[in-house]
């Protein structure tokens, strides 16, 4: 069967979707971040990243930062998702504007958030330029998941937001 041929632009809509992630980090100000760019790097150690565009305001803080968190939100905290996505943390503090809980991490200095099943908490390893992102690696020193929380309520995204689909079989 022929293939067509697309542009490196193009190429990225074949992807199904990447995991929302909302990015938590402290200093100057506490802020949140919703990031679809969200990958593991390495099993041995665990090192999980994040990618974050220099013109966000969360950029500065995930780079004066020594840690971060990354809170897994599920299908039920769209709401949440899209205001921690939609307003910037150079004017509005965005717990306040999301209704959502401040939660002290045990290991690192960056809030958690206490509605999302999943808390991870990472001491930032590396930081890497990959064109029109910076990667922001860290090593998981500290996670807990909420005991009824499943992967299939996790939300995806590209281009709208999904949970994940039917198992292959």
């Amino acid at each position: 069967m022929m293939k067509n041929e697309l542009s490196p632009s193009d190429a990225q809509d074949e992807f199904s979707g990447f995991p929302v992630v909302l990015g938590t980090v402290g200093g100057e100000k506490d802020n949140i971040i919703t990031l679809a760019l969200c990958h593991l790097f390495s099993f041995s150690p665990p090192l999980i990243g994040v990618g974050i565009a220099p013109e966000r305001f969360s950029y500065g803080l995930f780079r004066a930062g020594k840690d971060f968190a990354i809170n897994i939100p599920d299908k039920s905290m769209l709401r949440e998702v899209k205001i921690c996505g939609s307003k910037t943390g150079r004017k509005v503090d965005k717990f306040e504007a999301a209704g959502l809980t401040r939660e002290r991490a045990e290991k690192v200095s960056a809030p958690l958030i206490a509605e999302c099943p999943v808390n991870i908490e990472c001491v930032k390893t590396t930081e890497v330029e990959t064109g029109d992102h910076t990667w922001f690696v860290g090593e998981i020193v500290a996670a807990r998941r909420r005991e009824d929380y499943h992967k299939r309520d996790m939300m995806l995204y590209w281009g709208e937001y999904r949970t994940i689909g039917e198992l292959v079989k």
